[in-house]
């Protein structure tokens, strides 16, 4: 058996072709370019027989069929005695797709290789930039990219985007870039990466899809203002519970910080029934340092680490959801809450725990109104529950029945509680949230009762020295208001 060999052909220049590359180019008895629709494809040496895979571009159905029928047609070209050269664009190890998955299934089938390094993109790119590739720049090629419905790397360090090759293309990577970055967000496109002709093209990220370029271009996208990631907000509590950090922060505990959180999510609660984006953004900071904040204490005492928390409750939404993740088929959202708890049980069972209430996960903690609507969600999931709303209206009748025909304290306490709790179960039916809508109630009633005692404190008078008559009137006047 031969070997295969794998040269990396540079950005395109000749001068930039090393002299390793020149030396296996010229000796070879034929080369096997990945395409001919690049600058590089002229720099192979007189001699040698050059084939390409263009055509195998053009009838792939798809670029993993791409990559997957090259590196069959190398590696039976390099059982040959004399092996083969492949030569591609650039660096071999740098943003070739066809050469990640050749060095895999040549491993796997026991093929020698060799690789000859060349210059990568990403030296003339970090020179027209004037900036030092080590310095935290993240590289992800845009196929992959267009692949995600949010960008997997840190906003507070600059990234590259290579082989953006078209419009439609970039239109997929813009998407995905704005799931994280503002549109009008500074992005940089170098075009003609290290020709000649190389250019550097300021323009905003909305802009990226409304222009044409050539099909090698590389996007560099500019940090967020520090600091816009979570791992930089890591860093920051980490820092304050760090030994020169915060001694309030230092002395804190995973009970100290109970009120905090609990707290923090009453906020946002409530800039959520305000209806106040601006207000959600700045309470769901606050909940989100008690996160943190308790992530960095459990690793601080050797409990677990925030990477533990994203992966398991990562794991466990991919898993609870087959639907998305899988090969499941669903018809509607009560049978997905079904195979959630039909995958809940599982879990359970494979951890060796003992079967729990449906209601267990339900906490006890939470505000009576939610908690019941919860309760009654959970029971939903397995079928228990009405079949029709008219009958929810009918049993909350009857409960309201039972609290008149009370006789007692006790009873009359006893049968309330049912009443609410039909109550809930009946906005469950409407797709309310109980609490919500009672919080909201409860908002309007004490706007129009300050209205009611601001117009008494006008006119003089005291509202437990008014008559009824006058407080109603005052009462209607606020609803209108």
């Amino acid at each position: 058996m031969g070997q295969l060999t794998v040269v990396g052909l540079g950005p395109g220049r000749a001068e930039t072709l090393t002299r390793e590359a020149w030396e296996v180019l010229s000796t070879a008895h034929e080369v096997w370019l990945r395409t001919t629709h690049h600058p590089c494809a002229q720099l192979v040496p007189q001699g040698p027989k050059v084939h390409s895979f263009d055509a195998v571009y053009e009838r792939a159905a798809s670029f993993e069929d791409l990559y997957h029928q090259i590196a069959e047609d190398l590696l039976r070209l390099a059982r040959r005695p004399e092996g083969v050269v492949y030569a591609v664009p650039g660096d071999p190890l740098v943003g070739d797709a066809t050469v990640t998955q050749l060095l895999r299934q040549a491993e796997a089938q026991s093929v020698p290789v060799r690789l000859v390094h060349g210059l990568s993109f990403i030296e003339p790119v970090s020179g027209a930039l004037g900036r030092d590739a080590l310095d935290g720049l993240q590289i992800l090629d845009a196929l992959e990219l267009a692949q995600f419905l949010h960008p997997p790397f840190n906003p507070d360090l600059p990234a590259l985007v290579a082989h953006l090759r078209d419009r439609t293309l970039a239109s997929e990577v813009k998407l995905a870039l704005m799931n994280q970055y503002p549109d009008e967000h500074p992005v940089k496109l170098i075009e003609a990466v290290g020709l000649p002709g190389q250019r550097v093209t300021g323009l905003a990220l909305y802009e990226l899809d409304q222009r044409d370029f050539d099909p090698f271009a590389v996007l560099y996208i500019s940090p967020l203002p520090p600091v816009s990631s979570f791992e930089g907000f890591q860093q920051t509590i980490a820092r304050l519970r760090a030994p020169n950090g915060c001694p309030w922060d230092r002395e804190q505990t995973h009970q100290s910080l109970r009120p905090n959180l609990l707290e923090e999510a009453y906020e946002v609660l409530e800039a959520l029934d305000a209806d106040d984006p601006e207000k959600l953004r700045e309470e769901l900071g606050d909940l989100l340092l008690q996160i943190v904040l308790h992530a960095q204490i459990a690793t601080d005492e050797g409990e677990f680490q925030m990477p533990e928390v994203i992966a398991a409750i990562d794991a466990k939404i991919k898993r609870r959801h087959p639907h998305v993740w899988g090969t499941v088929q669903v018809n509607g959202v009560a049978e997905i809450g079904e195979n959630w708890e039909r995958i809940k049980r599982a879990e359970r069972a494979g951890k060796g725990e003992a079967q729990k209430s449906l209601l267990a996960g339900v906490p006890r903690s939470l505000p009576a109104l939610a908690q019941a609507q919860a309760y009654g969600a959970r029971a939903a999931r397995v079928c228990f529950d009405w079949e029709r709303l008219e009958d929810v209206i009918q049993n909350l009748e009857h409960e309201i029945e039972e609290l008149k025909a009370a006789e007692t304290a006790e009873e009359r306490e006893h049968e309330m509680g049912d009443v609410l709790f039909s109550v809930v179960q009946w906005a469950r039916w409407l797709g309310i949230d109980a609490e919500t809508a009672l919080r909201a109630s409860n908002q309007r009633f004490a706007q129009r009762f300050a209205y009611v005692e601001a117009q008494a404190q006008a006119a003089g008078l005291s509202v437990d020295k008014m008559d009824a008559e006058t407080l109603d009137a005052l009462w209607k006047e606020a609803k209108a208001q």
